[in-house]
């Protein structure tokens, strides 16, 4: 059995970018851009009015003027000049008037009463400045500005773009044409009739067909097989003929041990194996095959287990991205989210789990602040599909026999939208990509606050490890750093600003005691966490980072490749960890002694001084043990060992 992981990275290699095809704008929604588009004109082609108001020569000032034209959204101001003493009466969206270099909104204005034969006159109100209220000719989109790149999904405002411009027709990648086959001996079609002995309806086509379907591909309804080679050669050969000119096949059944499984060999026959078996559950039997076809296209084909739950599960965790990457998208993962477990969860022993949850938003998630929360969909057997009834997440479980207790943040993998999402601004920072998690306990003595900084993981194509690691770590140490918690965690991609703007946040607003960031510190072009953090800190702290080096370089001599940055801001400490996360617990673990110490001393403690310190030339034995035995336990009562009292060494 493969991994996960591996099983996946081999599908989405497999599966190649169809090539682009060009459609109406109105067939072009959810598809993937395959053309920069650039604006032929600039928008607005002429200065314009923001408001309802007059076109003024700003110089004029307060007074009253009388109103020479009138230009309406859709004219072009009749070509009259405003000259100095006059206005024109301008709509929001109006070409504003030669001569004119201001727009005075109406509520600043009062009409002068006049007879019907007179000219009308408006009494200006306010002074204004020039340009005010004028939208600029190409203030919006200048002439070739590129407003939509490749790669870019095109969702409604991207078809306004689109039509803005004058582009009625565009280059994109197609969506994938799909076959579905259901095959085994037990199915008939949905019926109202009742089932005889050893029959049951087949879900599964009905289901992986609807799934397509959402994903905006064409299907092709192949219909039911009996565990028959021949009868299943025949219909795969008709499937991968030219006439229907498929890219993905998707079989459900027939790819287990038993005698009468005839997917798995049809398809090794017809083409390249890759897989048939992952260490997942459910899922485990998923064979998937690469098939050229009789003018040498290439066609993915997915030999997806029979039963119904393993069947979806499957379905979304490989089949979606590999519907994404042959559509052209640039990120075909879908997206992931840490979440706070409902009930506790006992894991599988051997394989890794996916759990079918309802992942919620609610503002009592984790220890009472805001957070997801995933509440698993009852009994998870592979055959109960009612486990897929509302869920939208699949939740991972590594595998290892043990019960994951309730609370516990898990990796969640989206399969549908969450209901009642609601971003709150104290929650999320502007230009931050990911949603901070509020995690902890703000009467806690110490309030601890970890940054996973990871382009990966920001954009949902793998889990984030070293966070919930860095989690464990100060949760377990929470005594030994003098009562501390975890009061936030985030997940931001590696980009300077991002980095140090919630670093600003939580030190400036959120006051937190300790900020940990996990990764970024190498020599990558992308590792800039140092440079973010130096952006933030006030005082430097070069000894902690001293300590994670003389810890790291006992593991691996790469340790010395780190650019890690440590420091305080205000009134808190941050120090750059790195990524590994076994490397996070080995840091941690080395810089615990001294940690309640710094943070007592940030706080302005006057009481919390350093042990003294005796040149151990003068010193006698036992007092230099004592010493940094205290200093090493910090307030620990443990007496030294009885051999140091009166032993009588030299």
């Amino acid at each position: 059995m493969i991994s996960v992981d591996e099983a996946l990275g081999i599908v989405l290699d497999v599966s190649r970018r169809l090539p682009p095809v060009t459609v109406p704008i109105h067939d072009a929604l959810g598809k993937v851009l395959a053309q920069d588009i650039r604006a032929p004109d600039p928008l607005p082609p002429y200065p314009a009015s923001v408001k309802d108001g007059y076109a003024v020569i700003a110089s004029d000032g307060p007074g009253e003027y009388p109103i020479i034209t009138e230009s309406r959204a859709g004219n072009d101001g009749l070509g009259v000049i405003v000259t100095p003493g006059t206005v024109a009466y301008v709509t929001t969206g109006g070409p504003i008037p030669d001569g004119a270099d201001a727009v005075v909104q109406v509520e600043d204005t009062e009409l002068v009463e006049s007879s019907s034969s007179e000219q009308k006159r408006v009494r200006i109100l306010v002074k204004t400045n020039k340009g005010v209220d004028i939208r600029p000719v190409g203030c919006d989109i200048s002439k070739d500005a590129v407003v939509l790149k490749a790669e870019e999904l095109l969702g409604a405002a991207e078809i306004g773009l689109l039509a803005t411009v004058g582009v009625l027709t565009v280059k994109v990648y197609p969506t994938p044409t799909i076959a579905v086959l259901s095959t085994g001996d037990e199915l008939v079609e949905p019926t109202t009739e009742s089932l005889s002995r050893g029959k049951i309806r087949d879900s599964n086509r009905a289901m992986i067909l609807a799934a397509a379907i959402q994903q905006k591909c064409k299907v092709i309804d192949l219909g039911i097989a009996h565990d028959d080679e021949d009868e299943i050669r025949a219909i795969l050969e008709k499937a991968l003929s030219p006439d229907n000119d498929i890219d993905i096949l998707l079989t459900s059944g027939g790819v287990s041990m038993g005698d009468r499984d005839f997917v798995k060999p049809l398809l090794q026959k017809k083409g390249i194996m890759h897989f048939d078996k992952i260490n997942m559950k459910p899922g485990k039997p998923l064979t998937f095959a690469e098939i050229t076809t009789e003018k040498t296209k290439k066609v993915v084909a997915f030999g997806l287990p029979g039963n119904p739950v393993s069947c979806l599960v499957c379905f979304n965790l490989f089949v979606i991205p590999s519907i994404r990457k042959l559509s052209g998208w640039k990120n075909p993962h879908l997206p992931r989210v840490q979440a706070y477990l409902k009930q506790s969860i006992k894991t599988d022993p051997v394989r890794k789990e996916f759990c079918r949850a309802i992942i919620k938003w609610e503002n009592n998630a984790g220890f009472g602040f805001p957070g997801f929360v995933a509440e698993v969909t009852g009994h998870q057997m592979s055959s109960r599909l009612l486990s897929m009834k509302s869920a939208n997440a699949l939740l991972e479980f590594p595998p290892s026999g043990k019960i994951v207790p309730s609370g516990s943040l898990v990796s969640a993998t989206l399969i549908s939208d969450i209901n009642g999402f609601v971003l709150r601004k104290e929650l999320i920072s502007s230009n931050v990509d990911s949603v901070i998690q509020s995690t902890g306990d703000t009467s806690a003595c110490y309030k601890v606050a970890i940054l996973t900084v990871s382009d990966t993981v920001a954009s949902g194509a793998g889990p984030d490890r070293s966070g919930p690691r860095a989690v464990s770590v100060v949760s377990s140490s929470s005594e030994k750093l003098g009562g501390a918690t975890v009061a936030a965690t985030a997940v931001v991609p590696d980009e300077i600003e991002k980095i140090r703007e919630i670093l600003q946040r939580w030190s400036d607003v959120d006051k937190m005691d300790l900020i940990l960031t996990l990764g970024g510190t190498g020599f990558t072009p992308r590792d800039v966490t140092p440079e973010a953090t130096k952006g933030v800190i006030e005082k430097e702290t070069p000894g902690l980072l001293y300590v994670m080096m003389q810890e790291s370089l006992k593991v691996t001599q790469f340790a010395m490749l780190s650019r890690a940055a440590a420091g305080i801001r205000g009134s808190t400490l941050i120090i750059n960890m790195p990524g590994n996360p076994n490397a996070v617990g080995e840091c941690m673990e080395a810089l615990l002694p001294a940690l309640k110490h710094a943070l007592k001393q940030i706080k302005g403690d006057k009481r919390e001084k350093h042990p003294r310190h005796v040149p151990h030339a003068q010193a006698d034995p036992k007092d230099v043990w004592e010493s940094s035995y205290q200093a090493a336990h910090n307030d620990d009562k443990e007496e030294p060992p009885a051999s140091l009292h009166g032993c009588g060494c030299k």
